[in-house]
């Protein structure tokens, strides 16, 4: 039989299993995100609990790694003035003719569909130390973004 039609084992054909990506820069959390963190820590730790056999603890394994990392160089950013938009503001502000609101934070907490857009997003990175009133650039254009409300998020 030709070698193209024998198979040694299941095992040569898997995808690997890369370690989830660790975002680059500082891992600066609001305190919601904090939580977040340890909350997802403690809920992988006890799904490990009742699992035996590498197959199935493999991608908990992988996920715990990902979280403990995130949880041991979480950086809580300092509550945010009123007024300033910073990481831990909801920022209201008005682009191209439309107003909308955003939360600055960090980027495990980070859900664009629910209006919250990680510190090193381009939109929240120019937005970052702006004060309510000022008109600020944007992809390319001048004066593209108008800050209306900034103030620390409450929930």
């Amino acid at each position: 039989m030709s070698v193209a039609f024998r198979r040694e084992s299941d095992e040569e054909h898997k995808e690997p299993r890369f370690e989830l990506p660790i975002p680059s820069g500082p891992n600066i959390v609001t305190a919601r995100g904090r939580a977040l963190i340890d909350d997802q820590v403690r809920d992988l730790e006890a799904q490990l609990d009742g699992l035996e056999g590498d197959e199935a603890r493999a991608p908990l394994l992988r996920d715990l790694r990902y979280w403990h990392t995130r949880q041991t160089t979480a950086e809580v950013a300092a509550l945010p003035e009123a007024g300033v938009a910073a990481i831990g503001s909801r920022v209201r502000f008005r682009m191209g003719g439309r107003e909308r609101a955003i939360d600055i934070v960090g980027h495990d907490e980070a859900d664009p569909a629910a209006g919250r857009i990680a510190f090193q997003a381009p939109l929240a990175a120019a937005m970052i130390g702006a004060e309510v009133g000022e008109l600020i650039d944007f992809n390319g254009r001048a004066e593209a973004i108008e800050i209306l409300s900034a103030e620390p998020i409450c929930d």
